[in-house]
């Protein structure tokens, strides 16, 4: 899968064949992430750092715009329903 790219990285970087393999797959799972599973684990994530929701509602909010299929402006309303329903 994505030999195109895996080859690319194994000319492009110290990396091996297997390495890049799995540096390509951990990207793809990333941005696979549907938005509410990326809200919910960023929410999760922030909290842990001691943050405050309205801190964390609008961290969320501005970093959402640079996904790499960025969703719809979600409003702050819905992006607290995502994390608590």
């Amino acid at each position: 899968m994505h030999d195109e790219l895996v080859d690319h990285l194994t000319r492009s970087t110290p990396l091996n064949r297997g390495e890049a393999l799995r540096v390509v797959q951990d990207v793809l799972a990333y941005f696979d992430e549907t938005t509410e599973e990326y809200v919910r684990r960023r929410h999760r994530e922030l909290q842990a750092q001691g943050l405050v929701n309205a801190t964390i509602f609008e961290r969320v909010k501005a970093e959402l715009a640079y996904r790499a299929v960025a969703p719809p402006e979600l409003t702050l309303r819905q992006l607290r329903r995502i994390v608590y329903g």
